[in-house]
């Protein structure tokens, strides 16, 4: 393998077409075919996904940012959303996309389920504190919990077959066993259903349960 540098390189090359000046269409067109090489090659090279985050970030500068400049200028002093809303992790179910929310508009919590865990300092830290800091120092209007059909984490807590058997991941698993009471509700009132309503009905459930459970967290932070 040739331990030739790209400036010995670029040296001979110059020697060349000194000596040879007759070349230099040639040269340019071997010049512009591995121009042409080098592209394509950094083209695979590059991450499809780094590509895709610059882009993004591009359309929001362009079309979000250079756009709103006074908001953002107040937003970066301080943020007042109006909203706290509970969503699920779920690719498909972005709030900000689905309600069309603007920067600064809403506090977001999202996780696996869309799980709001019981009232416990010992546990379950993250969400209480993604709940406890809009509701006692932004002074959120509004509280919303948003859920959705064919959920992923909803359908791993309706899977889990015996709550005292080994779990079958590290984290996921133990997390959505927090639905257990609505799981339980479930297979006792609807246990003749199909697996895939029973899922459906769960949903529903857990959502309901969520807002009582947020009601009387809210009554823990006052």
């Amino acid at each position: 393998m040739s331990t030739e540098s790209y400036e010995d390189a670029l040296e001979r090359l110059g020697e060349l077409l000194s000596n040879k000046s007759d070349l230099g269409n040639k040269v340019a067109a071997k010049i512009k075919k591995l121009f042409g090489e080098l592209e394509e090659f950094e083209s695979k090279k590059s991450s499809d996904a780094v590509k895709q985050i610059k882009s993004g970030f591009i359309h929001f500068k362009n079309h979000k940012y250079l756009k709103n400049p006074s908001l953002f200028k107040a937003l970066a002093k301080s943020q007042n959303p109006k909203f706290l809303v509970f969503a699920c992790s779920d690719s498909r179910v972005s709030p900000s996309h689905i309600l069309n929310f603007q920067p600064g508009e809403a506090f977001i919590v999202r996780n696996i389920a869309n799980m709001v865990p019981l009232y416990d300092k010992t546990q379950h830290s993250g969400t209480g504190a993604a709940m406890e800091y809009p509701i006692t120092k932004l002074n959120v209007e509004t509280i919303l919990v948003i859920g959705h059909s064919r959920c992923g984490g909803i359908k791993g807590l309706m899977s889990i077959e015996d709550d005292s058997a080994p779990s079958r991941s590290v984290f996921v698993e133990d997390w959505v066993k927090i639905g257990t009471p609505a799981k339980n509700m479930i297979k006792q009132e609807y246990g003749d259903l199909s697996f895939e309503e029973q899922c459906t009905y769960c949903e529903k459930v857990r959502n309901k349960k969520k807002i009582y459970t947020i009601f009387a967290l809210f009554r823990s932070y006052f």
